[in-house]
């Protein structure tokens, strides 16, 4: 998927324009699918600033205080941005159909409504109500852990990473990785590099596969490689909420 966007409208809009078909289609294939560059770099680097203002945070995580990896990052508090908000609310959009149809492959019983908010009042019913997009900062020799985002029972099947940084410019490394755990196989892994303003939506925590004899489950985790030098930011959408 080539990186291309048009400039004249909102970055939310811009993704509800975007071929969401084709994004579903490689989500299926890999379990990931780059998306075309959505943010300008003034856009990403209004996001970053955000980073430093502490108002708008629920709380801040040093990645190395609990074995996460090198680097720093914080969740947005309620309200969210509402630059933020707009992006989840279309990712969320545009995710759902197939959201829907992964559901029963992966074990999901919760409903999947049509837009965030619907889907945010069943986190609320069970207990998640702290919002999780969030902000990512790396250094130099920053890195992030392979993982995943799991808060609570009701789970989301996609999340959205947008880099906001310049890998021409701002950073060495760093690249996304994703790792695959497949029954009685070796684990298969894959390394993205991004470019600024461009973004990332991949399954948060299994992906369904026919295989000869079924449809099954693989496992899969996320994470960043070594940032060599510079400075690395990352939005972060995550659709459901946190206990």
């Amino acid at each position: 998927m080539s990186p291309a966007t048009t400039l004249a409208t909102a970055p939310a809009d811009r993704m509800a324009a975007w071929d969401w078909a084709a994004i579903r289609d490689e989500l299926d294939r890999r379990g990931a699918a780059p998306t075309p560059v959505l943010l300008t770099p003034e856009e990403c680097t209004g996001l970053a600033a955000l980073y430093d203002r502490d108002a708008l945070f629920r709380t801040t995580v040093v990645m190395a205080r609990h074995g996460y990896g090198e680097g720093e990052y914080r969740y947005f508090a309620d309200p969210v941005p509402e630059s933020v908000a707009a992006l989840r609310a279309a990712a969320y959009a545009g995710l759902a159909p197939l959201a829907r149809a992964w559901a029963p492959a992966i074990g999901i019983d919760h409903p999947i409504p049509d837009t965030l908010e619907a889907f945010r009042s069943v986190c609320a019913a069970a207990g998640q109500t702290r919002p999780t997009p969030l902000l990512l900062r790396y250094g130099a020799g920053g890195w992030n852990a392979l993982h995943q985002d799991i808060y609570g029972g009701v789970v989301f099947p996609f999340q959205v990473a947008f880099l906001l940084s310049d890998p021409e410019r701002d950073f060495t490394g760093g690249d996304f990785l994703l790792v695959e755990q497949r029954p009685r196989m070796q684990s298969r892994g894959e390394s993205f590099r991004l470019a600024q303003g461009q973004g990332i939506v991949f399954a948060t925590r299994n992906r369904p596969v026919k295989g000869a004899r079924g449809t099954y489950r693989t496992v899969l985790r996320h994470g960043v490689s070594t940032v060599t030098a510079g400075r690395r930011m990352t939005l972060g959408l995550i659709f459901h909420d946190a206990a």
